[in-house]
């Protein structure tokens, strides 16, 4: 389980060079709020170091992390960007990646998952840079594609399809 969610943390911080890419590509060029999301970065890189001290910490530190990132990416796109659909493979680490004796913190995290997503209605205020409706929707689609590839890649890893073993 923790090499999975190392495998999986790493797998994220690689890919989010190429966010404002895809944003530049699919969205807009105005992506200057796109490098915001490089302050999650360390966090997704400190998962391997931090579940080597305590597994369980690590792992947890995954879907905090990919929270934490969804919040700052709200704010700064704002919700009409669909950001919020990368909160399901959070949950779905959650939900995955904890023994049953861990059953606990799994619950937590899931619950975070739903209070971001519940209890974050207007909290966020006025994004840095407002989109075009269709921009937006361009958005939605983007982060729709990435996420269920995210959610699907996880699934992978889970169910030992990726792995070399037999």
């Amino acid at each position: 389980m923790v090499a999975a969610c190392n495998v999986i943390a790493l797998v994220v911080a690689a890919n989010q060079p190429f966010y404002p890419l895809y944003v530049y590509w699919a969205v807009s060029d105005q992506i200057w709020p796109t490098f915001f999301t490089f302050l999650s970065t360390p966090f997704f890189l400190a998962v391997p170091a931090l579940a080597r001290r305590s597994p369980t910490a690590g792992r947890a530190l995954l879907p905090v992390a990919g929270m934490a990132n969804v919040v700052l990416s709200a704010e700064m796109f704002g919700q009409a960007s669909g950001v919020e659909i990368f909160l399901i493979p959070c949950a779905l680490i959650a939900a995955t990646f904890f023994r049953a004796f861990e059953r606990l913190t799994a619950f937590v995290l899931i619950g975070m998952a739903m209070l971001v997503y519940l209890g974050s209605g207007d909290l966020y205020g006025a994004p840095v840079h407002r989109y075009s409706a269709a921009e937006y929707h361009a958005f939605v689609r983007l982060n729709a594609m990435s996420a269920g590839t995210l959610t699907v890649f996880v699934g992978l890893v889970a169910s030992g399809l990726l792995s070399r073993r037999t």
